[in-house]
């Protein structure tokens, strides 16, 4: 019976890595990946590198969402984030919350 306790904590670890691909997926979906890479810089910042400038900053989800609602510049250089209207709020929210995640 040693199979039981191995599939358990199998399966254990597929369920708790849903939200990391749900958010990656989400971000797939709606482009982001087109700019952002997860741990290098593609047009704009690697999610890591945002994690890491945001950590600890109360105000960085809010900031954060609207930035990716509405757009923005100067923070990473000269290239401009676009607005992107493809994605909701409650979407913006998930994927904010993802990407400050991001180790």
């Amino acid at each position: 019976m040693k199979l039981l306790p191995t599939l358990l904590t199998s399966t254990a670890l597929a369920l708790a890595a849903l939200p990391v691909l749900a958010n990656q997926e989400l971000a797939q979906k709606k482009a982001c990946m087109a700019c952002h890479g997860i741990d290098k810089k593609i047009v704009g910042p690697a999610y890591q590198d945002v994690a890491k400038k945001y950590k600890g900053q109360k105000d960085a989800e809010a900031k954060l969402v609207q930035k990716v609602l509405k757009g923005g510049g100067g923070v990473w250089g000269t290239m401009a984030m676009p607005a992107n209207p493809q994605v909701s709020e409650a979407e913006a929210k998930q994927l904010v919350k993802w990407i400050l995640a991001t180790k």
